[in-house]
């Protein structure tokens, strides 16, 4: 039961925010310094939004880099502010363009921008009331407090957090198998078939990608729980490599349901893989050893419809899967060993700053974005003379997401959950509760809030809110007389958010498909490649493989957002669900052909090379009307080598034969889907 809670994944999150938040307040409270504890309390919330958590091989590097940035730009604030009295506006501007550098070096450095900015922000709550070198002090001693802790718990839990996604990559695995093979009858229509199984693999290849991130960050010098863990990494993508296949003949599945039980056999497969690897996924999560596994009865039950019906290729790609999925289940050692792919790059400092000084480089975007935003923000406070005018920074700063969408949902959860946390604390100051038991309150409040946050970030920001409030009543006993400027603030920061998704240099989905589709296509071409030469290595597959996923799950997350975002073309965003659905058959069919690669079910040389020549013709040719808005002047088909007679059709012929197929109605929805696209791609025009 101590296992199942400390190791729970939001109970594991809850107790460590708790506890870096609350161990130096109740250190201060025994020495009497209770306003300087609560203080202290402030610098974890920068070292979170910076990323300063996260498992690393430059750990402290990572922690001497962001406390020297909190440092610094505490400093600068308040020097340009009060010795050279420059205006909050102009500060806050020149800040964030300075410190948007960091985005340019790789993903995980962008999050230094927001933090020293929330670092600032905190600063200006301080100016005037301690000396100069306060601030500094304090987020240099916070964040040395918060590595020391955040490292000695990682310690303790032995990568929890990469256990966490692992643990969820295999119960999305488990979901996505069930909900494939559960129900055949009623996949027969790709319209209604697809949407809900791609998003399934969308979550699949997303935690995939976080996987390869984190196994990328950890020390080179594996432990044995390191090694354990990637091991089971490997047996992931194997999985997800035959559960990602598809056979997408609905008529011969449809017949084999109607001649046998076939049905009910694969679903008894079905759920008994899919019981499995939510075991799996337990015993990953609460590093337990896992038992022994066996689905003989159900496998031979598979093989004798396999059997009995030769003609009909269903039994015989179920057991062929099912058979190799049951292995890796049992054996938990994956079919073959290959390296960690490179998923992202990290520039060095002077390149960086070369590639940020560029009008077309999105982090100098987001950086006058939010430095934009920010100068509004502090000249609003100074105008109308707010008490408290860094809250509305500090919510710009929190509600500030990358892309519309999900801006727009923060601003909905700060901005309810706000308001119930405001109305909740002015009910709770009306109790005049001592200061221990505030205290007490305010520690269960904050592990509550910490303990929902991930999941539901409007419920974690009301205990949160609470929490704020009883902070300002302990440092100045007058936490009630913020109610309200607090909502203000919160109001117009969220206000302020919004416009700037919405005007400030916006990147809509919408105007990324076309990119997107592209870099898809391009994937796609890679693979193609790498599957018909002669004896193509295994890991390279396999990483080709891992590409085609992510770039067709980037398209496929950029055609839904941008399904959400204001007036968009509704009329080229469906034409684009389509290309997107024949995207999908690509990679599943890119899929199949990777294990019969690796498998040796391969080509002649001559017809490998005639079946590449036609695939690359189709590909540039779709590539190209990505490009052309013009009228398309081709009205042939991609036509495939002619077959030979009294030859058998191989499987990898199979595919390719239909690759070409989906390629051509690509073509076709290029040439309608594009000439209706606006070509600014910055504001769209609701049909």
């Amino acid at each position: 039961m101590w296992r199942k809670c400390f190791y729970h994944p939001e109970v594991n999150y809850a107790l460590r925010q708790t506890l870096v938040l609350c161990l130096p307040i109740a250190i201060a409270l025994l020495v009497g310094q209770l306003q300087l504890g609560l203080l202290f309390s402030l610098v974890p919330a920068c070292c979170n939004i910076a990323g300063l958590d996260t498992p690393h091989k430059r750990f402290f590097k990572r922690l001497l880099i962001g406390g020297a940035l909190f440092a610094i730009s505490s400093i600068l604030l308040q020097l340009m502010l009060e010795d050279w009295h420059l205006p909050l506006p102009l500060i806050m501007l020149g800040l964030s363009l300075v410190l948007g550098v960091t985005g340019e070096i790789s993903p995980l450095h962008a999050r230094l921008l927001p933090g020293a900015l929330v670092a600032t922000i905190f600063t200006l709550s301080m100016v005037g009331t301690v000396p100069v070198w306060h601030a500094p002090l304090l987020f240099v001693v916070g964040t040395a407090w918060y590595g020391l802790f955040n490292w000695l718990w990682f310690r303790l839990s032995e990568e929890q957090p990469m256990r966490e996604t692992l643990s969820q990559l295999y119960l999305q695995l488990a979901d996505y198998f069930e909900a494939k093979y559960s129900l055949l009858t009623q996949h027969t229509d790709p319209d209604t078939a697809l949407p809900p199984l791609l998003k399934r693999q969308q979550q699949v290849i997303d935690l995939i990608a976080l996987l390869y991130q984190q196994l990328h960050m950890l020390p080179t010098h594996g432990h044995q729980h390191h090694q354990r863990l990637f091991r089971r990494f490997q047996v992931a993508l194997d999985l997800q490599e035959h559960i990602s296949v598809s056979l997408h003949l609905p008529a011969e599945v449809q017949k084999l349901v109607e001649e046998s039980h076939a049905e009910a056999v694969i679903r008894r497969n079905a759920q008994v893989i899919a019981a499995r690897l939510r075991v799996l996924a337990d015993d990953i999560l609460y590093h337990r050893l896992s038992d022994r596994f066996s689905m003989t009865n159900e496998l031979a039950a598979l093989e004798k419809i396999a059997s009995r019906y030769r003609d009909n290729p269903v039994g015989q790609f179920c057991y062929y899967h099912f058979s190799r999925i049951a292995r890796l289940l049992r054996t938990q050692r994956p079919l073959y060993r290959r390296d960690l792919m490179q998923t992202q790059t990290r520039l060095p400092f002077w390149a960086a700053l070369k590639s940020y000084l560029s009008f077309k480089s999105a982090a100098l975007r987001n950086a006058a974005r939010l430095g934009v935003i920010l100068a509004i923000g502090s000249s609003l406070g100074l105008f109308f003379n707010l008490p408290k005018p860094y809250w509305i920074l500090l919510t710009t700063l929190l509600v500030s997401q990358n892309g519309y969408n999900a801006t727009r949902v923060r601003i909905q959860h700060r901005a309810l959950g706000t308001l119930a946390g405001l109305i909740a604390a002015a009910g709770l100051l009306q109790l005049a509760l001592p200061q221990n038991i505030t205290l007490l309150c305010m520690l269960v409040i904050t592990l509550l809030s910490y303990t929902v946050l991930r999941k539901n970030y409007g419920l974690g920001v009301i205990g949160l809110t609470v929490t704020a409030v009883y902070t300002l009543q302990l440092l100045a006993l007058n936490g009630a007389h913020f109610l309200l400027p607090r909502l203000i603030d919160t109001l117009i920061g969220c206000a302020l958010a919004f416009g700037g998704a919405i005007w400030l240099w916006p990147q809509w989905q919408s105007g990324l498909l076309r990119t997107n589709a592209h870099q898809a296509l391009e994937s796609d071409q890679q693979a193609i490649r790498l599957l018909l030469q002669e004896n193509p290595d295994p890991v390279q597959l396999a990483y080709a493989r891992m590409k085609v996923n992510q770039a067709h799950n980037t398209l496929f997350t950029s055609l839904n957002q941008a399904m959400q975002e204001p007036g968009f073309n509704s009329r080229y965003l469906t034409d684009m669900r389509l290309w997107v659905t024949h995207s999908q058959f690509l990679v599943d069919h890119i899929n199949a052909m990777t294990i019969l690669a690796r498998e040796h079910y391969m080509l002649t040389p001559k017809l490998a090379m005639e079946y590449l020549q036609t695939c690359e013709i189709a590909l540039q040719s779709c590539q190209q009307r990505l490009t052309y808005d013009g009228p398309s002047s081709e009205t042939t088909l991609f036509n495939a080598p002619e077959l030979v007679a009294d030859m058998p059709v191989t499987e990898m012929e199979r595919h390719l034969r239909r690759i070409l197929a989906h390629l051509s109605a690509m073509h076709t929805i290029s040439s309608l889907a594009w000439r209706q696209r606006p070509h600014h791609g910055i504001w769209l025009t609701r049909k």
